[in-house]
């Protein structure tokens, strides 16, 4: 049994970082004696409520006696960070020395007083239910629920402001981290922040080009470097892998200023997890989700290259408006493509009008006519009819045969979208955005997934003062 600990809500728009929050929670349990056991977790949560800053990501750690073979997953400060592949119940002493200074750090290290900042820090024995996960990172979770969830398993609880920060703080430690990819991610001298950051963009594409595993570390379409944030965070670079062995072996490829820090999170980025199918006509707002529909009519361009259309996704269902906007560059491309009719698979997320944006575009059956109208050819004559008037349909000129407004012959599309899930340019994507296929590439020795899944959902109820003297 190890003692979990989540902590969310530090920084703001203006500076600050949760996850530099949570290396120095590693280097003080290390200074009480505690081992890290497992990787630690950056998970992100729902990226569409209103209150998040930046990527909505949450932190959490897993702490105790360390058992099995250490393997080496960062450096703070130049001293070595270990994790272990499992671990027992810490001494009480330790444990509850260390939660007392925890707290402090994470006040240190919160951006106080900004709006918006509510830091929060949870720890607890067992690890939370899995549902609660789920219900953080695709809805909107009620804060007092968490709080009373967290009472019942007699949780040690500290928050400054709001009871926002602790959804997110325990939503992070009962993340199940079956579908895991991860982060190694280089902090600078934090005298250095707030100046322009020094990483070497050529040392970046060329690490992606010999490790496949990474991912979203550059966008070549508009030329934009990934992996440097661009807020006065102390964050330096971060490679995101699909593999952990990928990560290790690229980060010190990087060239840039010199590096403080960096700590090897595992991670649900990539996952795919805030997306469910939903029923567009009941689709709240503030969620993701993904549905199947026809097109009705036909793209409408707007100002700014943004395209708009209706699908619907029912036989006697309305019209579901949704809009491809132009920074994620490959959606509008395909959407101007798109012709009455086409059978689609739709990925969004709604925010306060119904309007679904789009996240990413599957063309499942596309017709095989195009948009353009032309009249009929009169069987006897062979001359094209004349149109007369608008719903009036159509007479031959010649024998005045007439036709209805739907005689009307649809001409072969010119270009039709490209088959497949289409996602938006790198640049535009989400972190919570689904990956595609898994590239080929060379197998490595560090394999945290299951081994050191520290986190497993435990349902034993946890009884009093158990955080801090051991208890079952």
């Amino acid at each position: 049994m190890t003692l979990r600990v989540g902590v969310d809500d530090t920084d703001s728009p203006r500076g600050g970082c949760t996850t530099f929050v949570l290396t120095e929670l590693l280097a003080g349990a290390a200074a009480h004696g505690l081992d890290l056991i497992g990787a630690p977790r950056l998970v992100r949560l729902n990226p569409n409520v209103p209150w998040k800053t930046r990527g909505n990501a949450a932190l959490s750690a897993a702490f105790g006696v360390g058992r099995g073979s250490a393997r080496p997953i960062g450096s703070i400060r130049g001293r070595p960070v270990r994790a272990y592949p499992s671990g027992r119940t810490p001494p009480a002493g330790p444990a509850a020395a260390f939660l007392d200074d925890a707290w402090e750090i994470v006040l240190r290290g919160a951006r106080r007083g900004e709006a918006g900042t509510d830091p929060a820090l949870v720890a607890v024995r067992r690890a939370l239910p899995a549902r609660l996960y789920w219900e953080a990172v695709r809805e909107i979770v009620d804060p007092d629920r968490v709080r009373s969830m967290l009472a019942d398993r007699s949780a040690w609880v500290r928050v400054d402001g709001s009871d926002r920060g602790i959804v997110g703080a325990a939503a992070a430690i009962a993340w199940p981290g079956r579908r895991a990819t991860w982060e190694a991610i280089s902090y600078r001298d934090p005298a250095r922040v707030g100046r322009p950051r020094r990483v070497d963009v050529g040392s970046v594409r060329a690490a992606q080009r010999e490790e496949p595993a990474l991912f979203l570390c550059h966008d070549p379409r508009t030329r934009r470097m990934l992996v440097a944030p661009h807020t006065p965070c102390p964050i330096l670079f971060g490679l995101r892998s699909r593999t952990a062995a990928a990560a290790l072996r690229a980060r010190p490829r990087i060239r840039s200023e010199p590096v403080e820090r960096w700590v090897l999170f595992r991670t649900n980025q990539g996952s795919g997890d805030h997306l469910v199918r939903r029923d567009p006509a009941a689709w709240p707002p503030g969620r993701s989700g993904w549905f199947d529909g026809r097109l009705v009519g036909e793209p409408i361009r707007l100002p700014g290259g943004h395209v708009t259309f209706s699908v619907r996704s029912g036989p006697s269902g309305p019209p579901i408006p949704c809009i491809a906007f132009e920074p994620t560059k490959t959606l509008p491309a395909v959407a101007r493509r798109l012709v009455d009719g086409d059978l689609l698979r739709l990925w969004g997320s709604r925010g306060d009008r119904p309007t679904i944006r789009l996240e990413a575009i599957e063309v499942r059956r596309a017709r095989t006519e195009g948009a353009a109208r032309r009249p009929p050819i009169c069987p006897a004559c062979r001359r094209s009819a004349r149109s007369l008037g608008r719903c009036r349909g159509y007479r031959c000129p010649t024998c005045r045969h007439r036709w209805p407004p739907d005689a009307a012959r649809r001409l072969p599309r010119p270009a039709p979208p490209p088959p497949g899930r289409v996602d938006p340019t790198p640049s535009a994507r989400r972190h919570l955005a689904p990956l595609g296929p898994e590239p080929a590439g060379p197998p490595g020795p560090y394999h945290f997934e299951g081994s050191c899944d520290a986190h497993r959902d435990g349902r034993a109820r946890i009884g009093a003062r158990s955080i801090l003297a051991g208890g079952a």
